[in-house]
């Protein structure tokens, strides 16, 4: 696990625009969320895409390869946890 995974770029400040907070993603980040299913984030990657979501950091951090753990900063980040 990386810190990258937890903080994101601390560089960098993200906000969610509502339009990308579709049912389909609320209900993916949830599921990723509870079930710790962290290997259905390029799914979610996909689905926010399709609401209109263009931040790479968001896209390529669900699409890398490696640990993510619960805590993840996109997933807080859609269910505003952080």
């Amino acid at each position: 696990m990386t810190l990258r995974c937890l903080f994101g770029n601390p560089l960098r400040s993200t906000v969610p625009k509502l339009c990308w907070l579709s049912p389909t993603v609320a209900q993916l980040a949830d599921s990723i969320y509870l079930e710790r299913a962290f290997d259905h984030l390029p799914i979610l990657a996909d689905a926010l895409e399709d609401a209109g979501c263009t931040n790479a950091d968001i896209l390529n951090h669900c699409r890398q390869g490696g640990e993510h753990v619960r805590g993840c900063w996109v997933v807080d980040l859609l269910l505003r946890k952080t």
